[in-house]
């Protein structure tokens, strides 16, 4: 499993799940705001499974030089 969500895309991620899945927690949203904890999750672990089905990435491109393989 390659990761295809960026930084910036995971600290999004985590926190607005954060505060999606607070706010359900306390009754001022509606179950979907329960989303929040696959947000959370996605973020956690840095792979999208829509991401991945449609072929995207956030992640910053790799040149040949940055990995080490020049």
């Amino acid at each position: 499993m390659q990761l295809n969500i960026g930084s910036t895309d995971r600290i999004i991620r985590i926190a607005s799940g954060l505060v999606l899945t607070a706010l359900a927690a306390v009754h001022i949203l509606g179950i979907w705001a329960w989303f929040g904890v696959v947000l959370m999750a996605t973020g956690a672990i840095g792979w999208c499974p829509l991401y991945a089905f449609f072929g995207w990435s956030t992640c910053a491109p790799h040149s040949d030089v940055e990995a080490g393989k020049v």
